[in-house]
């Protein structure tokens, strides 16, 4: 059964339409285009590089010679990004291996290269690396030997980092890299694959002469699919990205498995449902099956609202009203569990408490029944000081 999602054209900018169907490789008349509108939003949704190499098999004339020139500037500065990308991140996994430490990259040149079989086809700023837990302290010392520097020090309070948080940045000077170390693929709480498990699925990267491991297909789904839905496929590069991956070879049996197994089924077919409506991605039998849930398809339907949008969710502090829906959008990708693990998350102590009330290691155990209490009594007085009552 196939879904009944629908995309009205006229929900989107006639420059947003343009830039989707040129992605689409359909070549559609062209009318009364702002053409900074079409550069903001290629920029916005780091989707430069493919729109440069499509627009060049348009007629000449067509595309406004400085529009071509833009675009092709930031191909070629994308083009060198990722090679250095390349090179910093090779010399990053030789650097781990000979620690004898796994890793697992997640994005970057590989992910463009396995996706759109070039690495100037993608954009990427950072790069993402996937490390098991036990291992984070020992890949900060290297990172730090060799130069990197940790952006910020989470606050923590009894081993809470492990699942409130799922990565560190550190940055480069010299190399001016970001790089961010991931022991979760997402932001907990809530389950997903083990380390091992997604080791023993990975493949091996062939655009570097060092292994450079990255995830198997069927992970690589689940992992797009759910930090796309996280951001609210605000920008269509992620949604590209799901195009290539259904166009790749799945194994729908261990697809499935694993979407089911981690309450990811509403988030997949979410990605499944959005990728046919908006880039007309084709889907098997098997995947369109996924797509008929109600829940999916409203979930798409919220989507839209980041996708006609040029919503930044990485630039603080958001408008009220983005805020708000996104919290809420956020809450309505859990699953029932998800929900009831998130509100009891709460309960678990928070550094403000040990900041409000200060306990010995041995002692802080105490936070748990405490911290009602702390939180009241913060909320109180954060109030009294808004009134001037000191």
């Amino acid at each position: 059964m196939d879904n009944d999602f629908r995309v009205d054209s006229a929900l989107f900018s006639k420059e947003l339409n343009l830039l989707l169907s040129v992605i689409r490789n359909e070549h559609e008349k062209i009318n009364e285009v702002e053409w900074d509108t079409f550069l903001q939003l290629a920029r916005h949704h780091r989707v430069y590089p493919i729109l440069y190499t499509r627009l060049r098999n348009f007629e000449h004339g067509q595309i406004p010679l400085e529009v071509m020139n833009e675009l092709k500037k930031e191909y070629k500065r994308n083009t060198l990004d990722m090679l250095r990308l390349s090179a910093i991140m090779e010399g990053l996994f030789k650097m781990l291996s000979s620690s004898s430490i796994r890793a697992i990259v997640l994005k970057g040149p590989v992910l463009a290269a396995d996706l759109y079989g070039d690495i100037s086809l993608r954009t990427s700023r950072d790069l993402d690396v996937l490390i098991p837990i036990q291992d984070v302290e020992q890949v900060e010392e290297l990172l730090e030997a060799h130069g990197y520097v940790k952006k910020e020090e989470y606050k923590t309070i009894l081993n809470d980092w492990k699942w409130r948080h799922h990565h560190a940045t550190f940055t480069h000077n010299e190399l001016g890299v970001t790089l961010e170390i991931h022991w979760r693929l997402g932001p907990g709480p809530g389950k997903e694959p083990n380390f091992d498990d997604l080791w023993e699925r990975k493949r091996i990267s062939t655009i570097t002469s060092n292994p450079v491991y990255y995830l198997g297909r069927e992970d690589l789904f689940l992992f797009l699919a759910a930090h796309g839905a996280r951001h609210g496929w605000s920008r269509l590069r992620w949604l590209a990205d799901m195009d290539r991956i259904i166009l790749q070879e799945l194994d729908f049996a261990l697809l499935y498995r694993l979407l089911k197994k981690y309450d990811k089924l509403h988030i997949g077919a979410q990605a499944l449902i959005l990728a046919k409506g908006i880039f007309h991605t084709p889907l098997t039998t098997e995947l369109r099956s996924l797509t008929a849930a109600k829940r999916a398809n409203r979930l798409a339907y919220d989507a839209l609202f980041y996708i006609r949008q040029m919503i930044n969710l990485h630039t603080p502090p958001l408008p009220e009203y983005v805020s708000m829906y996104h919290k809420r959008h956020l809450f309505s990708l859990m699953s029932t569990q998800q929900k009831v693990l998130f509100v009891l998350s709460f309960l678990y102590p928070y550094p403000e408490d040990a900041e409000t009330l200060a306990l010995p290691k041995q002692l802080q155990f105490l936070y748990f029944p405490l911290r009602p209490f702390l939180w009241l009594w913060r909320k109180t007085r954060k109030h009294n000081l808004s009134q001037g009552e000191v």
